[in-house]
């Protein structure tokens, strides 16, 4: 992990999930939390080697990823957490990814851990889009849907901690299939930090970039990519199971996932994409003989 200057008084401790923050007037300001203890570890250790505080923390998301040093965190400092309200719900009750992941069942042992479900972090104060006085930070909040349901960025100093909205180059070759949960909200998310005017942008996976629209671009183009390979997959097959087209696309794509939690989030984001089909009459999705089936519309 490595501390890194963005702009003005805005860092990021920048490594496997980047990290902002910002200091002001005394007071010092964090954006997400990393993983686990050892990720929380790592920045409050580089905090107080400089001699920084630490005040505020948002937490863009409830993905393990982002808020999983929560809980060191607040441990270890009085902070104030905030976050926005339906990621909130998660947050303090972890088990609620692991769930849906899994349709809605109680989740098996497998699914519970530390990249799924989380400590539970109590939140003090939601958020929600729009302007922000947090103590000295004047700050943007962005709403950000569609890799998470309620994700938010944040724009200090001219920033945008664009969190997983979208993926940096490398990470996008690393992933192939980027987790979303609803492909034409993540599109219009994209579209929309498109239009933003600010210094530059740091996604939550990725290098912080002045000239970061090249990269959003790039996100656009492979969720289309996605779409129009799985449509042209199910063309010419008059029955296709959905989890026919799961395991045919990953095969095809070069997925390999060893473990169910990998399995079940590219699995969710296949079927982000056939509902946004579905949505634009590309597709119907039915029930035939207690199977679901996938027919493509000529």
């Amino acid at each position: 992990m490595e501390f890194i200057s963005l702009h003005k008084n805005t860092y990021g401790f920048s490594g496997a999930v980047n990290i902002g923050y910002s200091v002001k007037a005394g007071k010092g300001l964090l954006i997400d939390t990393g993983l686990d203890d050892s990720a929380a570890n790592k920045v409050l250790r580089m905090l107080d080697e400089k001699g920084l505080p630490l005040d505020y923390c948002i937490i863009t998301h409830a993905h393990t990823d982002h808020y999983g040093g929560a809980d060191r965190i607040r441990e270890k400092k009085e902070v104030t957490i905030l976050a926005p309200r339906l990621e909130k719900a998660i947050m303090e009750n972890p088990v609620l990814e692991p769930i849906y992941l899994f349709n809605g069942a109680f989740p098996p042992a497998s699914l519970r851990n530390k990249f799924l479900e989380a400590k539970a972090i109590t939140v003090d104060e939601e958020i929600e889009e729009g302007p922000l006085k947090i103590g000295p930070f004047d700050l943007e909040i962005l709403s950000l849907p569609g890799h998470s349901y309620g994700q938010i960025g944040v724009i200090v100093e001219e920033v945008l901690f664009a969190t997983d909205a979208y993926f940096g180059t490398e990470a996008l070759k690393k992933h192939i299939v980027p987790f979303i949960t609803d492909a034409d909200t993540a599109l219009a998310t994209l579209h929309y930090i498109l239009e933003r005017s600010c210094q530059g942008a740091i996604p939550g996976h990725g290098i912080y970039e002045e000239d970061f629209r090249k990269t959003v671009q790039e996100n656009i183009a492979l969720h289309h990519r996605h779409m129009e390979a799985l449509e042209k997959q199910i063309e010419g097959k008059q029955r296709c199971s959905f989890e026919e087209i799961v395991k045919e696309y990953l095969n095809m794509v070069g997925v390999s996932s060893r473990q169910l939690g990998q399995f079940l989030l590219y699995r969710t984001s296949i079927t982000a994409y056939l509902i946004s089909l579905e949505r634009r009459g590309r597709i119907t999705m039915t029930v035939r003989q207690n199977e679901l089936v996938v027919t493509l519309h000529s």
